[in-house]
Protein backbone atom coordinates (compact mmCIF):
# COMPACT_ATOMS: atom_id res chain seq x y z
CA UNK A 1 0.00 0.00 0.00
CA UNK A 2 1.10 3.56 -0.76
CA UNK A 3 -0.18 6.39 1.42
CA UNK A 4 0.15 10.09 0.68
CA UNK A 5 -0.03 11.93 3.99
CA UNK A 6 -0.30 15.74 3.84
CA UNK A 7 2.10 15.82 0.88
CA UNK A 8 3.17 19.24 -0.40
CA UNK A 9 5.90 20.19 -2.86
CA UNK A 10 7.28 23.70 -3.25
CA UNK A 11 9.83 25.07 -5.69
CA UNK A 12 10.84 28.35 -4.10
CA UNK A 13 7.65 30.33 -3.55
CA UNK A 14 5.78 28.22 -6.12
CA UNK A 15 3.47 25.63 -4.55
CA UNK A 16 3.27 22.71 -6.99
CA UNK A 17 1.37 20.25 -4.78
CA UNK A 18 -0.58 21.27 -1.72
CA UNK A 19 -1.51 18.92 1.13
CA UNK A 20 -2.34 15.77 -0.85
CA UNK A 21 -3.89 12.81 0.96
CA UNK A 22 -4.87 9.45 -0.53
CA UNK A 23 -4.31 5.72 -0.18
CA UNK A 24 -3.38 3.36 -3.01
CA UNK A 25 -3.99 -0.35 -2.48
CA UNK A 26 -1.85 -3.06 -4.05
CA UNK A 27 -3.17 -4.06 -7.46
CA UNK A 28 -5.02 -0.82 -8.21
CA UNK A 29 -5.15 0.86 -11.63
CA UNK A 30 -5.26 4.64 -11.25
CA UNK A 31 -5.18 7.63 -13.56
CA UNK A 32 -3.71 10.85 -12.18
CA UNK A 33 -5.20 13.52 -14.40
CA UNK A 34 -5.03 17.27 -14.84
CA UNK A 35 -3.67 19.82 -17.27
CA UNK A 36 0.02 19.86 -18.18
CA UNK A 37 2.20 21.37 -15.48
CA UNK A 38 -0.21 20.66 -12.64
CA UNK A 39 2.28 18.44 -10.77
CA UNK A 40 1.34 14.91 -11.86
CA UNK A 41 4.88 14.00 -12.92
CA UNK A 42 6.35 15.55 -9.78
CA UNK A 43 4.06 13.38 -7.68
CA UNK A 44 5.10 10.21 -9.51
CA UNK A 45 8.78 11.13 -9.14
CA UNK A 46 8.26 11.46 -5.40
CA UNK A 47 6.69 8.01 -5.32
CA UNK A 48 10.00 6.51 -6.46
CA UNK A 49 12.14 8.68 -4.23
CA UNK A 50 13.59 10.75 -7.08
CA UNK A 51 12.28 13.82 -5.26
CA UNK A 52 11.01 14.33 -1.72
CA UNK A 53 8.00 16.25 -0.46
CA UNK A 54 8.64 19.67 1.03
CA UNK A 55 6.26 18.67 3.80
CA UNK A 56 4.30 15.51 4.52
CA UNK A 57 5.22 11.91 3.78
CA UNK A 58 4.81 9.17 1.19
CA UNK A 59 4.59 5.80 2.92
CA UNK A 60 5.19 2.48 1.18
CA UNK A 61 4.06 -0.40 3.36
CA UNK A 62 4.21 2.02 6.32
CA UNK A 63 7.79 3.13 5.55
CA UNK A 64 8.48 6.75 4.63
CA UNK A 65 10.34 6.81 1.30
CA UNK A 66 12.30 9.87 2.47
CA UNK A 67 13.64 7.85 5.42
CA UNK A 68 14.95 4.97 3.30
CA UNK A 69 18.74 4.66 3.19
CA UNK A 70 20.49 4.19 -0.15
CA UNK A 71 20.32 0.39 -0.02
CA UNK A 72 16.65 0.30 0.98
CA UNK A 73 15.76 2.79 -1.76
CA UNK A 74 17.59 0.67 -4.35
CA UNK A 75 15.68 -2.44 -3.26
CA UNK A 76 12.39 -0.55 -3.44
CA UNK A 77 13.13 0.79 -6.92
CA UNK A 78 13.92 -2.71 -8.16
CA UNK A 79 10.25 -3.46 -7.69
CA UNK A 80 9.11 -0.40 -9.63
CA UNK A 81 8.83 -0.34 -13.43
CA UNK A 82 8.93 3.03 -15.21
CA UNK A 83 7.32 3.92 -18.56
CA UNK A 84 7.95 7.34 -20.12
CA UNK A 85 6.41 9.48 -22.85
CA UNK A 86 9.62 9.50 -24.91
CA UNK A 87 10.29 5.74 -24.51
CA UNK A 88 13.95 6.20 -23.42
CA UNK A 89 15.20 3.31 -25.56
CA UNK A 90 18.88 2.86 -26.35
CA UNK A 91 19.12 3.48 -30.13
CA UNK A 92 22.11 1.24 -30.79
CA UNK A 93 20.72 -1.74 -28.95
CA UNK A 94 18.16 -4.24 -30.21
CA UNK A 95 14.74 -4.74 -28.67
CA UNK A 96 16.10 -7.75 -26.78
CA UNK A 97 19.09 -5.78 -25.51
CA UNK A 98 16.94 -2.84 -24.42
CA UNK A 99 14.76 -5.09 -22.30
CA UNK A 100 17.73 -7.07 -21.02
CA UNK A 101 19.40 -3.85 -19.88
CA UNK A 102 16.98 -3.62 -16.94
CA UNK A 103 18.16 -7.03 -15.71
CA UNK A 104 21.85 -6.32 -16.29
CA UNK A 105 21.46 -3.25 -14.08
CA UNK A 106 20.40 -5.40 -11.11
CA UNK A 107 22.89 -8.25 -11.71
CA UNK A 108 20.23 -10.80 -12.62
CA UNK A 109 21.37 -14.44 -12.71
CA UNK A 110 22.63 -15.07 -16.25
CA UNK A 111 20.64 -18.29 -16.64
CA UNK A 112 17.31 -16.53 -16.10
CA UNK A 113 17.90 -13.48 -18.31
CA UNK A 114 16.79 -14.82 -21.70
CA UNK A 115 13.63 -16.56 -20.40
CA UNK A 116 12.57 -13.42 -18.55
CA UNK A 117 13.25 -11.13 -21.51
CA UNK A 118 11.36 -13.36 -23.93
CA UNK A 119 8.44 -13.71 -21.51
CA UNK A 120 8.19 -9.93 -21.23
CA UNK A 121 8.36 -9.50 -25.01
CA UNK A 122 5.69 -12.15 -25.48
CA UNK A 123 3.47 -10.40 -22.96
CA UNK A 124 3.59 -7.16 -24.96
CA UNK A 125 3.28 -8.93 -28.33
CA UNK A 126 6.81 -8.29 -29.61
CA UNK A 127 8.34 -11.75 -29.43
CA UNK A 128 9.08 -11.56 -33.18
CA UNK A 129 10.85 -8.18 -32.89
CA UNK A 130 13.69 -9.13 -30.56
CA UNK A 131 16.41 -8.39 -33.16
CA UNK A 132 14.94 -5.09 -34.38
CA UNK A 133 16.42 -1.71 -33.52
CA UNK A 134 14.31 1.18 -32.17
CA UNK A 135 14.46 3.13 -35.44
CA UNK A 136 12.78 0.19 -37.17
CA UNK A 137 9.75 0.32 -34.86
CA UNK A 138 6.55 2.34 -34.81
CA UNK A 139 5.77 4.60 -31.87
CA UNK A 140 3.40 2.03 -30.41
CA UNK A 141 6.00 -0.72 -30.73
CA UNK A 142 8.60 1.45 -29.02
CA UNK A 143 6.25 1.97 -26.10
CA UNK A 144 5.62 -1.77 -25.94
CA UNK A 145 9.38 -2.31 -25.66
CA UNK A 146 9.44 0.22 -22.84
CA UNK A 147 6.62 -1.64 -21.09
CA UNK A 148 8.46 -4.95 -21.52
CA UNK A 149 11.54 -3.35 -19.97
CA UNK A 150 9.40 -2.19 -17.05
CA UNK A 151 7.96 -5.69 -16.64
CA UNK A 152 11.06 -7.82 -16.98
CA UNK A 153 12.20 -7.55 -13.36
CA UNK A 154 8.72 -8.48 -12.10
CA UNK A 155 7.71 -5.22 -10.39
CA UNK A 156 5.01 -4.67 -7.81
CA UNK A 157 4.36 -1.19 -9.19
CA UNK A 158 4.38 0.31 -12.69
CA UNK A 159 4.49 4.10 -13.00
CA UNK A 160 3.69 5.49 -16.45
CA UNK A 161 4.29 9.20 -17.02
CA UNK A 162 2.24 10.39 -20.03
CA UNK A 163 2.75 7.03 -21.82
CA UNK A 164 0.49 8.02 -24.73
CA UNK A 165 1.77 11.56 -25.18
CA UNK A 166 3.58 10.78 -28.46
CA UNK A 167 1.01 8.35 -29.86
CA UNK A 168 -2.06 8.62 -32.08
CA UNK A 169 -5.51 7.99 -30.51
CA UNK A 170 -5.83 4.37 -31.70
CA UNK A 171 -2.35 3.41 -30.49
CA UNK A 172 -2.93 5.28 -27.22
CA UNK A 173 -5.99 3.16 -26.53
CA UNK A 174 -4.01 0.04 -27.37
CA UNK A 175 -1.21 0.92 -24.94
CA UNK A 176 -3.56 1.72 -22.06
CA UNK A 177 -5.46 -1.53 -22.66
CA UNK A 178 -2.13 -3.39 -22.55
CA UNK A 179 -1.30 -1.80 -19.20
CA UNK A 180 -4.74 -2.77 -17.91
CA UNK A 181 -4.23 -6.35 -19.06
CA UNK A 182 -0.88 -6.48 -17.24
CA UNK A 183 -2.52 -5.03 -14.14
CA UNK A 184 -5.18 -7.74 -14.17
CA UNK A 185 -2.87 -10.62 -15.06
CA UNK A 186 -0.04 -9.82 -12.66
CA UNK A 187 -1.99 -7.93 -9.98
CA UNK A 188 0.64 -5.20 -10.29
CA UNK A 189 -0.29 -1.67 -9.23
CA UNK A 190 -0.41 0.69 -12.24
CA UNK A 191 -0.29 4.47 -11.82
CA UNK A 192 -0.66 6.59 -14.96
CA UNK A 193 -0.21 10.35 -15.23
CA UNK A 194 -2.06 11.68 -18.26
CA UNK A 195 -4.12 14.53 -19.65
CA UNK A 196 -5.60 12.28 -22.37
CA UNK A 197 -9.32 12.54 -21.64
CA UNK A 198 -10.33 10.01 -24.29
CA UNK A 199 -8.42 7.02 -22.91
CA UNK A 200 -9.37 7.87 -19.33
CA UNK A 201 -13.06 8.06 -20.20
CA UNK A 202 -12.96 4.78 -22.12
CA UNK A 203 -11.29 2.83 -19.32
CA UNK A 204 -13.40 4.17 -16.42
CA UNK A 205 -10.95 3.24 -13.68
CA UNK A 206 -10.09 5.14 -10.51
CA UNK A 207 -9.40 8.78 -11.40
CA UNK A 208 -7.55 11.27 -9.19
CA UNK A 209 -7.90 14.80 -10.54
CA UNK A 210 -5.29 17.37 -9.52
CA UNK A 211 -5.98 21.06 -10.04
CA UNK A 212 -4.01 24.01 -8.68
CA UNK A 213 -1.92 21.63 -6.60
CA UNK A 214 -4.81 19.92 -4.85
CA UNK A 215 -6.71 16.66 -5.27
CA UNK A 216 -10.18 17.92 -6.11
CA UNK A 217 -11.70 14.57 -7.11
CA UNK A 218 -10.92 10.93 -6.32
CA UNK A 219 -13.47 8.49 -7.72
CA UNK A 220 -13.56 4.86 -8.80
CA UNK A 221 -15.12 3.71 -12.09
CA UNK A 222 -14.90 7.33 -13.16
CA UNK A 223 -14.43 9.49 -16.22
CA UNK A 224 -12.09 12.46 -16.63
CA UNK A 225 -14.98 14.90 -16.55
Amino acid sequence: MIILKDVSKHFGDNIILDNLNCAIDAGEFIFFVGVSGVGKSTLLHMMIGAEHPTTGAILVDKINIADMNHHALQLYRRKVGMVFQDFKLLPRKTVYENVRFALDAIDEDFATITPKVMQALHEVGLQDKEDAFPQELSGGEKQRVAIARALVHEPNLIIADEPTGNLDPYTSRDIIQLLQKINQKRNVTVLIATHDQTVVNEMQQRVILIDQGKIIRDERNAMYS
